[in-house]
């Protein structure tokens, strides 16, 4: 069975990121770039379904600019058999994200698509449920435990209530939380097997897909400063102060 699974090149969640002083978006310009943290994972929980004897073959998709191959080859590293980069220098919303996928999972058939739950860029949590309402399969969103087996996936996931277990049948998608496992760490020799695996190379317009943008930002800004906090010396003089001056009571 082979699995699909997507990664995507943000700016590194060690980074505090600046807006642009135009105000049109976030500052990239000589920031550290890295792979998705929820992608890490998902990654990381298909090559230890492949570990297991479950899956055959594992194969990371990116979509974005050319440096994104840097991220594949780091999907590779973690243990990915072969790379796919669908090459595009558009600014790509879910949706396009989503249709780009369902092409290749048109194309390559995997028995299971696994992505992380969100980027932590935009934060925008679409493109799984967009992928799988595109390409007709069930979904199983939040994994914190996915289990293979006979043609099904049995995912653990978290509700406000508490966790809840759900049974897809394959192919499906899944979309991973961060509880799901600890991504491992990537060794030198790793890295260096990774520069000799196959990478192949795409445009939108190859696979059909028109990934122009539908969506227009309209302006970016740093949140409010938080104004610092007071010390009062007794518990009279905080209800007076939440009274008075916030009004909160």
């Amino acid at each position: 069975m082979k699995v699909l699974v997507a990664v995507k090149r943000v700016v590194d969640y060690n980074v505090k990121v600046r807006v642009k002083s135009d105000n049109t978006g976030v500052d990239i310009a000589n920031v550290k770039m890295s792979m998705n943290p929820f992608d890490e994972i998902a990654i990381e929980e298909a090559v230890r379904l492949k570990e297991k004897g479950v899956v055959t073959e594992v194969i990371a998709v990116s979509c974005g600019v050319t440096q994104c191959q840097e991220t594949l080859r780091t999907a590779m590293a973690i243990g990915a058999d072969r790379g796919i980069l669908v090459e595009t220098s558009e600014e790509l919303q879910p949706l396009a994200v989503a249709k780009l996928l369902k092409a290749l999972v048109d194309k390559e058939q995997p028995g299971l698509v696994i992505l992380g739950k969100q980027a932590i860029d935009d934060d925008c949590n679409q493109t799984g449920q967009m992928l799988a309402a595109l390409a007709n399969l069930p979904q199983a969103t939040f994994a914190s435990k996915v289990e293979v087996a006979d043609g099904k996936a049995s995912v653990t996931r978290e509700v406000d209530g508490g966790l809840e277990t759900l049974s897809v049948t394959l192919p499906a998608i899944v979309t991973t939380d961060l509880r799901l496992n600890e991504p491992r760490y990537v060794t030198l020799p790793n890295i260096m097997k990774a520069k000799k695996k196959q990478l192949d190379i795409f445009k939108p317009e190859d696979l059909g897909v028109n990934v122009a943008p539908r969506i227009k930002t309209l302006s970016v800004a740093e949140p409010a400063k938080r104004s610092a906090g007071i010390k009062v010396p007794d518990v009279a003089t905080l209800v007076a102060k939440l009274k008075n001056e916030a009004k909160v009571i």
